[in-house]
């Protein structure tokens, strides 16, 4: 019988390739966005950021206002207004009671959604370029 001779093997060789080490370092993003550091810094241009959030938070916010003042704040006149065009006119109790029971309600839940939804998105906006998405 003849002896086993034992086979040696190399080990094959594999070829990796991507991008060089030096190349993956400097590709890295900053720790942190510059917009963020600037605001905790407190620097100008952080306290530019904050004060355009709270530039865009207050217009919507009187936009929201002047939207329900415009609204509920010229029921009295449209109420007044039968009387004042004819005297004879019967009391528009009722209606009044109706409008303000039931009128003012939808539109200012719609009102309020609105300007809630605008407040979030700006927040949105603004968390977004402080974290540089």
């Amino acid at each position: 019988m003849p002896a086993e001779q034992p086979t040696a093997r190399r080990p094959r060789r594999e070829t990796v390739t991507g991008v060089p080490r030096s190349a993956r370092r400097t590709a890295r993003p900053p720790g942190h966005a510059p917009a963020r550091s600037e605001i905790s810094e407190q620097t100008s241009l952080g306290h530019t950021y904050v004060r355009s959030l709270m530039r865009s938070q207050l217009r919507a916010a009187l936009s929201a206002l002047a939207t329900l003042a415009l609204v509920v704040g010229t029921l009295p006149l449209l109420f007044a207004l039968p009387q004042a065009l004819d005297a004879t006119a019967p009391s528009p109790a009722p209606l009044v009671w109706a409008a303000l029971g039931v009128g003012v309600h939808p539109v200012m839940w719609l009102v309020a959604r609105w300007y809630v939804r605008r407040a979030e998105r700006n927040e949105r906006d603004f968390t977004g370029l402080v974290e540089g998405r």
